[in-house]
C-alpha cells in the first residue's frame, strides 16, 4: 500500500523509510495512519520537517543502542514512538492524557477480534462540562 505525499516533503531526510518508486510503503493501515498524522501535523505548522526527521533519527538511534535489529520490521513502531514524543514535547496533548489514550487504544486493540476495526468506547465528559453540546 502506498500513499501520495505533498511535494514539499523531502523523504530523503527520513532515515530508512520503507518505500518503492511510488512513495512510502505500509504493511498495515495503522502505519499509513501514523504517517498521515505526521504529515498533517507538519502541514499545520506544528513542527518542521527537519524537527520530524531529527526526532525519528533519534528514535531509530535509541533502538539501535538497545540492540534492536535494523531490518526495518519495526520501523513504524519507532515512527509512532517518535511522533508520541514530539507531540509531548510540543505540548499538543497533556502527558497524562496521552498516556490514557495510549492505554485505551491498547486495551481496545487487545479486545478486538482479528480482522475487525479497533474502536474506542465513546468518551464520557466530566460532569458539569458542556463539551460537545451545542448552545
Amino acid at each position: 500500500m502506498t500513499t501520495s505525499i505533498p511535494p514539499e516533503l523531502d523523504l530523503r531526510a527520513l532515515p530508512a523509510l520503507p518505500r518503492d518508486e511510488a512513495g512510502p510503503v505500509f504493511k498495515a493501515p495503522w502505519e499509513a495512519q501514523a504517517f498521515a498524522m505526521t504529515v498533517s501535523l507538519h502541514g499545520r505548522g506544528i513542527f518542521t520537517w527537519r524537527e520530524w526527521a531529527d526526532a525519528l533519527a533519534a528514535e531509530l538511534a535509541a533502538a539501535s543502542s538497545r540492540g534492536e535489529p535494523d531490518d526495518g520490521s519495526h520501523y513504524y513502531e519507532h515512527w509512532l514512538a517518535a511522533l508520541e514524543k514530539l507531540v509531548a514535547v510540543k505540548k499538543l496533548v497533556a502527558g497524562r492524557e496521552l498516556e490514557r489514550r495510549v492505554d485505551e487504544w491498547d486495551a481496545a486493540a487487545r479486545a478486538t477480534p482479528h480482522g475487525k476495526p479497533v474502536e474506542l468506547p465513546p468518551r464520557r465528559e466530566k460532569p458539569g462540562t458542556d463539551q460537545g453540546l451545542e448552545k
